[in-house]
């Protein structure tokens, strides 16, 4: 039997879609959810995932739902949407519930919050919004079925259990050692120009030992002339306009330029690889 999970007092779900907010269609998701379960809260964690980037959504969700309660946790950038790609619940062993598309998205998120637990395909007509569309599943599909759950539906209810090992993975990636330092790539830049580098800061301990303020550090990508700065625990123990090497507050390796933007600054994009040497 699929575990049932458990449900805050006010339930509690979060959505995160690549929407965007010009369009009304992260609020239709949450007035459908909110006319399934109008004692739910709703929090809206992004609607302005980068078009059609899996990883981009699925990095956020690992980021936000630690610091979540219990909750159900819809999730839609579904560039498959209307075709034979199934629609999932996914229950973790925290007893959250991520609900979205299998396409990797969910499964950063899931490994976690205690990994993987059940799943199920969500296949009931009576969990739906009839006529089913074949472009809007978050509207007709994922939101009905995080509002019932929200509202205590066991998960069962929704469909048929799945082998979790069936589902489509998405690894974020890990650095890499090299001789002091790391190999590690631009997982993500963010609005303000901040780089998120494949990698945590034990990644990177591990081989050159503990990093401390002002620790000297060179990069290199590829294609570009290495350049010099230092590690900082924060933008502002530094120049204004200086690049730093720190920790973002979810422990992830970050190139930043104080009160700058260090993708356009250091000539950085998405998905570049460099290398990281610490002196």
């Amino acid at each position: 039997m699929s575990p049932r999970p458990e449900v805050p007092p006010r339930p509690v779900v979060s959505l995160l879609t690549d929407f965007g907010v010009r369009d009304p269609s992260g609020a239709v998701c949450e007035g459908v959810i909110l006319s399934i379960c109008p004692g739910a809260t709703v929090v809206h964690i992004s609607h302005d995932v980068t078009k059609y980037a899996i990883r981009d959504g699925a990095l956020m969700l690992w980021c936000a739902l630690p610091f979540f309660p219990v909750a159900i946790h819809m999730a839609v950038v579904d560039p498959g949407v209307g075709t034979r790609r199934r629609p999932l619940a996914v229950v973790v062993g925290r007893g959250d519930v991520l609900i979205g598309p299998d396409n990797g998205l969910l499964r950063p998120a899931a490994r976690r919050l205690d990994e993987i637990r059940a799943v199920h395909e969500l296949t009931s007509d009576a969990h739906r919004l009839h006529p089913v569309s074949s472009s809007f599943h978050g509207r007709d599909i994922f939101a009905p079925a995080a509002a019932h759950l929200a509202c205590g539906l066991p998960v069962g209810e929704l469909g048929p259990e799945l082998d979790p090992a069936t589902l489509i993975d998405l690894v974020i990636p890990d650095a890499t050692p090299i001789p002091g330092g790391v190999a590690t790539t631009v997982i993500y830049v963010d609005t303000f120009g901040n780089c998120k580098l494949a990698g945590l800061r034990q990644e990177l301990e591990a081989v050159v030992g503990p990093m401390r303020p002002g620790r000297a550090v060179r990069i290199q990508a590829d294609g570009a002339a290495e350049r010099r700065l230092g590690w900082a625990d924060t933008f502002g123990n530094v120049p204004v306009g200086e690049p730093i090497l720190y920790v973002d507050s979810y422990d992830r390796l970050t190139l930043a330029v104080n009160q700058g933007n260090a993708a356009a600054e250091l000539g950085l994009a998405q998905d570049q690889a460099l290398r990281i040497q610490v002196e």
